[in-house]
C-alpha cells in the first residue's frame, strides 16, 4: 500500500512553484472573478422573485469568501476561501436554476479556473465541496440539485455522476498542470545550465567585467574585474559605481552616465587615475544597456580594458614617427608638417640648413657607432643653441635644420651663433672632438610649399661647403644655377656608372717624362665622361658630385682596373702607371683587400709598375690609421706616390712620415721657377730630401721652356706637364708611347 501510495505521489504534480508575484497576480484574478460571479448570480437571481431566500443564502454565503479571500494574510487559506466561494456560487446558480443540467456546466468552469492556482489545497476543496453539494443538496433539495425525475429519486448515484465528472475534468488540469510542471522543470535545468554557462563565462573571463543598476549600484562583478581594481572578493550590498578607485582625468560626463543615457553599445576611451597608488591609466570600455519589455532600463553591462601599455605603445610610435630615433629631434615628416603650419602664418620664417663637414670621414674611419655619437652630441648643442619655439629636426645623415619665425636678421644670427657654437670641441665618448659645420640660411615670407625654403636653406649650405666649409651662407638666386649643375653631374655620373664604363667613363693619359732622355717613363691615369652626345667631360664636371655622394668609390675602383688592363697592354712599353686615390677611397676598410685582389689577379704584373698618388689633404682627412694602411699596401708591392707635394702645412713632415716613392712637386712650385730664386732654393731642397729620403722626384705642371731648363739644371729626374703633352685618349697616347721616340720642347713644338 505504502509502495502504490509512493509511486502515485511521484506520478502526481507536486504542486505550488509559483513565484510569489506570479501566484498574487493569479489570485488576484481569481478573486476579482469570483466578486464579478457574485454580481453575476445576484442580477440572475434578482430576475427570479421566486427564488430570494436562495439567493440570500448563496449572497451570504460567498461575500464572506471574497472578503477572506482578499483580507486573509495565509496564502493557502486564501485560495481555499476563494474555491470554496466558487463551490457555493455554481451551487446557488444551479439552486437558481431549478437544477437545470446546463447549469452544472460552471463547476467545470471553476475547476479550470482554480487549476490556476496549480495548488491541491483549493483544488481538493473544490471538488470535495462539489461532491458534497449534489449529494448532500441532491438528497435534501433534490428539485433544485436536479431537472429530471430520475436523479431525484437516486440522487446519490447521480451525485456519484456529477462528481466522477467533475473529477475526470479535473484529472486533465492534473494531467496538464503536471505536464507544465515538466516542461518548467526542464525549462529551469536549461535555465540553470545556461546560468552556469554564464557564470563561468562571466566569472572565469581574464577580461574585467560588471553589472551595474540604473542606479549605479555593482549587482555583479566577475574575479579579473575585481583583481584589477585590487577590491575584495565580497563587496558591500550597497557598493556602487562611484566607489570604483577611479577618477576619470579631464572628464565632464562619467562614462556611467553616458552609457545610461545611451540605448545603443557604446565604446569610449578614457583616461583614470587611480585612487589606491594614483597612478594614470587607459581604459577602453564596453557598456551595453539591457532594457525590459517595458522599454525599462534593468541594467548596463560593462566589461573594461585597461589598455595603457597599448596606448604608451602607441603614444611611444607616435613620438617615433615625429622625433628622429637617433637624436631625438623632430623627424623630415613632423618638421615639413610644423614648417608648413608656421609658414601658414603669414609671417617671416627663416630655415637654418646645416651639413657636418667631412663627417663621412668620421663614419668610414671610427667606425658608425663613432659616428652616432658625434650626432647626437651636435644634436644637444644645437639643441641648446637655437631659441626656444623654434623647430630643431635631423634630416638624415649628418644634415639638420631649424626654422624660426622672425625676421632675416633672427634667422642669421641664430645661424651665426650655430657656427659659433662649433669653435668648441665636442665631447664624445669622454674625447674631444673638433667638428665644424657648413650653414645655409634662407628666409621667406608666406611660402606656399615647405620645399622651396628649405631647397633655398640647402642650396646656401652647398655653397658655404664648396667654399671650404665652416662657414655660413645666406641664400642668393645665383646659388640656384650651381645646384642645378651640382644635380646635373650627379644624375650624370650615376647614368655614366651604369653604362658601358670603359666607353662612358674612359682613362686618358699624361706621359711622364725622364729630364735625362726626353723618353716616356711613366703615365698618369685620368678619368674623363663621355656624354651621351659624345662630349668628353673634364673631371672637373664630376669629380665634385663623386665626393659628395660617395660615389668616388665605385669610380675609383673602375679608374684602378681600367689603369692595371692599360698597363698589361703596354707592358713592355711603359714603365708604370699612377693612379689618383681620394680620401674616401683610403678610408673604406675593404680597399687594401680589393687591390691585393686585383693583383693576384694578374699574376704576371710587376705591382712596382703601379703607383698610387696619395694627397696631403687625403692625409689629413683620412681618420684611419695612414700609415698602417700605406704600409700595407707597400708590403703588397705598390708605390706611393706624395701629390701635390707643397700645398699643405706639415709637407716635410709627411716626406718623413709617410712610407712614399716618389714626390710629386705642386705646379705652384713649378710655374716660375725660373724667373724666382727662392723656388728654385725650395725645389733643390726638397730634391735634395727626397734623395736622401730614396725617393724619387716628379715635377707637375711644367709649360714653359725655362722651367723645363731650370728644373733639368737643378737634377729634377722626370717631369710632367702640358710642355710635352696635355692628357691623350688611349689610343693617342699609345702612337707616341710606340713611336720609340724622345719626347724633347724641339720635337714637342715643331
Amino acid at each position: 500500500m505504502g509502495t502504490w501510495l509512493t509511486w502515485l505521489r511521484d506520478r502526481l504534480p507536486a504542486g505550488g512553484g509559483l513565484r510569489d508575484e506570479d501566484w498574487a497576480a493569479r489570485h488576484r484574478l481569481l478573486t476579482l472573478l469570483l466578486a464579478v460571479v457574485v454580481v453575476g448570480v445576484t442580477v440572475f437571481g434578482a430576475l427570479r422573485p421566486d427564488q430570494g431566500s436562495t439567493l440570500l443564502w448563496t449572497d451570504l454565503l460567498v461575500l464572506p469568501c471574497v472578503v477572506a479571500g482578499t483580507l486573509v494574510r495565509h496564502r493557502r487559506l486564501q485560495s481555499v476561501c476563494v474555491a470554496i466561494g466558487f463551490t457555493v456560487a455554481c451551487g446557488g446558480f444551479v439552486s437558481l436554476s431549478n437544477g437545470l443540467t446546463e447549469a452544472h456546466f460552471s463547476f467545470f468552469i471553476a475547476v479550470a479556473a482554480l487549476a490556476l492556482y496549480r495548488d491541491w489545497a483549493p483544488f481538493g476543496a473544490f471538488l470535495v465541496a462539489t461532491t458534497l453539494h449534489h449529494a448532500v443538496f441532491g438528497v435534501l433539495m433534490s428539485s433544485h440539485t436536479y431537472d429530471h425525475h430520475q436523479a431525484m429519486s437516486h440522487p446519490l448515484v447521480w451525485a456519484v455522476l456529477h462528481g466522477v465528472a467533475v473529477l475526470l475534468a479535473a484529472g486533465f488540469q492534473v494531467v496538464a498542470w503536471g505536464l507544465t510542471e515538466s516542461e518548467e522543470r526542464r525549462a529551469q535545468d536549461n535555465l540553470e545550465e545556461s546560468q552556469a554557462q554564464l557564470s563561468v563565462a562571466f566569472d572565469e573571463t581574464p577580461v574585467p567585467m560588471a553589472m551595474f543598476a540604473p542606479d549605479g549600484r555593482v549587482l555583479r562583478t566577475n574575479a579579473a574585474y575585481r583583481h584589477w581594481l585590487r577590491l575584495p572578493d565580497q563587496l558591500p550590498a550597497d557598493f556602487s559605481v562611484r566607489d570604483v578607485p577611479l577618477v576619470a582625468v579631464n572628464e565632464e560626463m562619467t562614462a556611467f552616465d553616458r552609457a545610461v543615457a545611451s540605448r545603443d553599445p557604446i565604446t569610449m576611451t578614457r583616461q583614470y587615475r587611480r585612487t589606491d597608488d594614483g597612478t594614470l591609466i587607459w581604459v577602453e570600455l564596453h557598456s551595453t544597456p539591457l532594457y525590459d519589455k517595458q522599454d525599462k532600463l534593468r541594467f548596463i553591462f560593462a566589461h573594461c580594458m585597461d589598455i595603457t601599455s597599448a596606448r604608451n605603445h602607441q603614444d611611444e610610435l607616435r613620438r617615433q614617427v615625429r622625433h628622429d630615433t637617433l637624436t631625438g629631434l623632430l623627424s623630415r615628416k613632423a618638421f615639413e608638417n610644423d614648417l608648413a603650419g608656421m609658414l601658414a602664418r603669414k609671417e617671416p620664417v627663416s630655415v637654418i640648413y646645416l651639413d657636418v663637414d667631412r663627417f663621412k670621414s668620421v663614419n668610414d674611419g671610427s667606425g658608425h657607432a663613432a659616428g652616432d655619437d658625434v650626432l647626437r652630441a651636435l644634436s644637444a648643442r644645437l639643441a641648446r643653441t637655437v631659441p626656444s619655439g623654434a623647430l630643431l629636426a635631423r634630416l638624415g645623415g649628418d644634415e639638420f635644420v631649424v626654422a624660426l619665425a622672425g625676421p632675416p636678421a633672427d634667422g642669421l644670427r641664430t645661424g651665426q651663433e650655430i657656427l659659433a657654437s662649433m669653435g668648441q670641441p665636442l665631447d664624445v665618448s669622454g674625447n674631444q672632438l673638433p667638428v665644424t659645420v657648413s650653414i645655409g640660411v634662407a628666409s621667406v615670407y608666406g611660402a606656399e610649399h615647405t620645399d622651396d625654403v628649405v631647397l633655398a636653406a640647402d642650396t646656401a649650405m652647398y655653397a658655404a661647403k664648396r667654399a671650404g666649409g665652416n662657414r655660413l651662407e645666406v641664400f642668393a638666386e645665383g646659388m640656384r644655377v650651381s645646384v642645378h649643375e651640382r644635380i646635373a653631374a650627379e644624375a650624370r655620373l650615376r647614368q655614366a656608372l651604369a653604362g658601358n664604363l670603359p666607353w662612358t667613363l674612359p682613362l686618358w693619359f699624361q706621359p711622364v717624362v725622364s729630364t735625362v732622355t726626353g723618353q716616356i717613363v711613366g703615365a698618369e691615369a685620368l678619368c674623363r665622361m663621355r656624354t651621351p652626345d659624345g662630349r668628353i667631360l673634364s673631371p672637373y664636371h664630376f669629380i665634385g658630385a663623386a665626393e659628395e655622394t660617395g660615389m668616388i668609390v665605385p669610380l675609383g675602383e673602375h679608374v684602378l682596373r681600367s689603369a692595371v688592363d692599360h698597363l698589361l697592354y703596354w707592358s713592355g712599353h711603359l714603365g708604370y702607371v699612377s693612379v689618383n686615390v681620394s680620401p674616401r677611397q683610403l678610408a673604406e676598410p675593404d680597399f687594401v683587400p680589393k687591390l691585393a685582389d686585383l693583383l693576384a689577379a694578374h699574376p704576371g704584373l710587376d705591382p712596382a709598375r703601379l703607383v698610387l698618388e696619395i694627397t696631403e689633404t687625403a692625409l689629413l682627412a683620412s681618420t684611419v690609421d695612414v700609415s698602417e694602411r700605406l704600409a700595407t699596401i707597400k708590403r703588397l708591392g705598390v708605390r706611393i706616390a706624395l701629390d701635390d707635394f707643397g700645398t699643405g702645412y706639415s709637407s716635410l713632415t709627411w716626406l718623413k712620415s709617410v712610407p712614399a716613392d716618389i714626390v710629386k712637386l705642386d705646379r705652384s712650385f713649378v710655374a716660375g721657377l725660373a724667373e724666382d730664386q727662392r723656388k728654385a732654393s725650395i725645389i733643390s731642397a726638397v730634391l735634395w730630401l727626397a734623395r736622401s729620403l730614396g725617393m724619387s722626384t716628379i715635377a707637375e705642371g711644367v709649360e714653359e721652356t725655362a722651367d723645363w731648363e731650370a728644373l733639368k739644371a737643378a737634377g729634377c729626374p722626370a717631369v710632367q706637364g702640358f710642355f710635352f703633352s696635355p692628357p691623350k685618349p688611349p689610343e693617342e697616347f699609345q702612337e707616341m708611347l710606340l713611336s720609340g721616340a724622345c719626347v724633347t720642347p724641339m720635337e714637342q713644338f715643331t
